[in-house]
């Protein structure tokens, strides 16, 4: 605006010398007005163009304002999901496992003798090559109240492509007081192992005890409620109730449910380098017609099941930094407990050619420890045990049932294994195995374990 200055002091002069505006001549009096004129009107045009630009400013700002609303909209929207997730729904994650083993004894005929088979998958894979247990997982979070998960088990069954549900549940993100509700199908929370998939065992197969007692894990339909305690040192409780229709319990008929579970686990650290965690289950099940096969013979047991599990495992890593080197030592003791009838011979229609009261005291137990002894590099050790007790078969003849002989089979394992990073796995098992009465079995395992997509934290 400084060429507007000269105009300015002429107004002014005029203002303060009226006297000499007067003593000019027409001609300047005539250019004083032009210039009058002419700065009135630019004056004017300024604050047109100032008052204009004063109401765009004004706009611009109302609609900053309500952009940034909805910005703080879409990004509250977002924050109910985990970052992770946000740039896609579900999480999708792919586990493929498979193995080549070597073994003395024929795995179609696999039994642990002194126990009621379970039905479960407890036989070793077939000889040679073999698919493993891959597992296919979707996980998100519905809103902020819920949270979705399945997982299916991708398998071989005598050559033929296994698709089989392991989890479908919803369970609760904002319940109060440390509570959480899961429903649907999933693994049990009892004892420790039994919360592991597969891909997330330290040997390449299951506990004998967990074969004999749950034919590999406990899975149920049903619901189940945890509380974690708001204290420094870690306690949970648990219970489920659920359908109860796999082993120990047995396919239902009726309305309610078959089998019940309480769980408790406390842990905590000991200094910068260790930590614990202590845990007791019970698992009960009142089985119908329970079924099983024994030399071509069929057979059911129908009455109470009740399973007690001890659970304990020891962490250590210098400085809790398991980079480089860590031992972790975990076992668990189970106790079984059944009293019921024992249906012996079922013709086609079911029903028993003899039948007695029966009672059965087994137990079984594990022992494992594992160390990395340099990054990358692991080896492990495992011993398994089982106890069949003395069954009290009553009136029944116990040498039509020669699978319930009283029986103690054990097992020896070794492994070592490479993890080349946290997505991949290969590992070499060694396995001395005695669940077949007279018989031992020696077995060599492969295994590569690898992870694609989204996956997790394991836990504790």
């Amino acid at each position: 605006m400084k060429h507007l200055i000269p105009g300015a002091l002429c107004v002014a002069l005029v203002a303060a010398f009226p006297g000499a505006a007067f003593a000019a001549g027409d001609a300047d009096l005539k250019q004083l007005r032009e210039q009058l004129r002419e700065l009135r009107e630019s004056y004017e045009q300024r604050i047109q163009a100032l008052e204009k630009r004063l109401a765009d400013t004004e706009s611009r700002a109302s609609q900053a304002a309500s952009s940034a609303v909805e910005a703080q909209a879409t990004a509250d929207s977002v924050a109910r999901r985990p970052a992770a997730e946000s740039t896609f729904n579900p999480a999708v994650s792919l586990i493929i496992d498979s193995k080549f083993t070597r073994q003395q004894r024929d795995p179609s005929a696999y039994r642990i003798d002194g126990f009621m088979p379970s039905g479960g998958e407890v036989g070793p894979p077939k000889k040679g090559f073999s698919l493993g247990e891959s597992e296919l997982a979707f996980s998100a979070n519905v809103d902020h109240l819920f949270r979705g998960n399945a997982r299916f088990s991708l398998a071989e069954d005598d050559g033929a492509g296994v698709v089989e549900v392991e989890e479908v549940n919803v369970e609760t993100l904002a319940m109060p007081a440390g509570l959480k509700l899961k429903a649907g199908r999933f693994l049990s929370g009892v004892g420790y192992i039994n919360q592991q998939h597969p891909h997330e065992w330290d040997f390449s197969d299951a506990p004998l005890a967990y074969k004999a007692f749950f034919g590999y894990r406990l899975q149920n339909d049903g619901v189940q409620l945890r509380w974690v305690a708001p204290t420094d040192l870690f306690m949970e409780l648990g219970a489920e109730v659920a359908a109860g229709d796999k082993f120990p319990g047995a396919e239902r008929k009726a309305n309610g449910a078959g089998l019940w579970t309480a769980f408790a686990h406390v842990g905590g650290d000991i200094g910068d380098s260790s930590a614990w965690q202590l845990g007791l289950s019970h698992v009960r099940a009142n089985p119908r017609e329970r079924g099983f096969e024994d030399g071509g013979v069929s057979n059911s047991f129908s009455g109470s099941s009740q399973t007690w599990i001890a659970d304990f495992v020891y962490k250590w890593a210098p400085n809790g930094n398991s980079s480089e080197r860590y031992l972790k030592v975990q076992g668990e003791y189970l106790q079984r407990r059944e009293a019921g009838e024992l249906g012996y011979n079922l013709d086609a229609d079911g029903v028993a050619a003899a039948s007695s009261a029966a009672r059965f005291r087994q137990s079984g137990s594990y022992l494992q420890a594992v160390y990395q002894f340099m990054p990358r590099w692991r080896v492990g050790v495992r011993g398994d045990w089982l106890r069949s007790g003395t069954a009290d078969l009553g009136t029944l003849d116990p040498t039509g049932l020669p699978i319930l002989a009283g029986y103690n089979p054990t097992r020896q394992t070794a492994m070592v294994d490479w993890s080349p990073s946290e997505f991949s796995r290969l590992r070499l098992q060694l396995a001395r195995d005695k669940s077949r009465n007279g018989e031992s079995d020696n077995q060599v395992w492969l295994q590569y374990i690898m992870s694609l997509g989204a996956h997790g934290a394991h836990k504790f």
